[in-house]
């Protein structure tokens, strides 16, 4: 399976610089299992396709449990966690490995243009390898 996931820049940029490790999500992404891809569109203003990573693990849980296995892995404060996860009793949290950088990133202009109706997701969207390898 493969994801494709919008991810703002700034927890971007730590995922892809090794400090972030752990992906919080106020819904689970039902088909997605351990080993599975993460094709990672950085939101606004960058606007682009900038690499992936693999799914070590994920979990879903209280929010009380959640906290206490991610807080030393979200790049989050505690007030930052609990204000993202508000009206919610559970949360998900994605473990990450294997990051990685396409050679160059993919502006939505250009994933416009390869791809007929394409439009970055508000959260998550199932997608294929092979269709994003078409990027490229």
């Amino acid at each position: 399976n493969a994801v494709l996931m919008s991810i703002r820049p700034q927890y971007a940029t730590k995922i892809f610089d090794g400090i972030k490790t752990v992906e919080l999500r106020r819904v689970k992404p039902k088909f997605l299992a351990e080993g599975d891809l993460i094709f990672v569109y950085v939101s606004s203003p960058v606007k682009s396709l900038v690499g992936a990573f693999t799914v070590s693990s994920i979990t879903e849980k209280s929010l009380v449990s959640l906290w206490k296995n991610v807080k030393d892995y979200a790049c989050v404060s505690r007030s930052e966690f609990l204000n993202y996860f508000q009206d919610v009793e559970r949360g998900a949290a994605i473990f990450i490995k294997d990051v990685w950088l396409l050679p160059k990133p993919i502006h939505l202009a250009e994933l416009k243009k390869e791809v007929k109706g394409f439009h970055p997701p508000q959260n998550f969207r199932y997608t294929s390898v092979r269709q994003v390898e078409s990027f490229q």
